[in-house]
């Protein structure tokens, strides 16, 4: 024989027994009502979130391809852009890199005292067109005078 001075099993059955037996019929009514609707509140948020996430799911797929879409005719255009870049290499557009192009082509052609020339035709030196932030002109101003005056050794 054995004592102990906590509930065991069969207390913790014989209150739930008396709990429920002496619980109100009304309140053990609104408590069975309220595990239905709360069960039903959980199906419908569980069923909703499944919508959401379908929905999701394709705006994301319809949104990759649009992007996907957008991209292939940014390409295509960049590609029309590079054919007509290289068709005409002195355009305004696109003379620096044209002149840098002709810069490295007439790199064997080299003769003393044309260095400034070939700097020169790098660089653009009318004011008005550049676009840049920062003042050049006094830059500019150096380079047209050593290309007029080039440096002797």
């Amino acid at each position: 024989f054995k004592e102990s001075n906590g509930p065991t099993n069969s207390y913790v059955a014989i209150s739930q027994v008396d709990r429920l037996q002496s619980e109100p019929e009304s309140i053990r009514k609104w408590r069975e009502e309220q595990k239905e609707r709360l069960e039903q509140l959980d199906a419908n948020s569980q069923k909703q979130e499944a919508e959401w996430k379908e929905k999701a799911i394709k705006e994301l797929e319809e949104w990759y391809a649009r992007q996907d879409e957008k991209l292939q005719k940014t390409k295509a255009s960049n590609r029309v852009a590079d054919e007509a870049f290289y068709k005409q290499p002195f355009a305004d557009v696109i003379g620096y890199v044209a002149a840098e192009e002709a810069f490295v082509n007439d790199a064997e052609d080299v003769f003393p005292g044309t260095e400034w020339e070939r700097v020169a035709q790098l660089c653009d030196f009318n004011p008005k067109s550049s676009k840049q932030a920062k003042d050049v002109s006094r830059m500019r101003s150096v380079l047209i005078s050593l290309k007029q005056a080039p440096l002797v050794r």
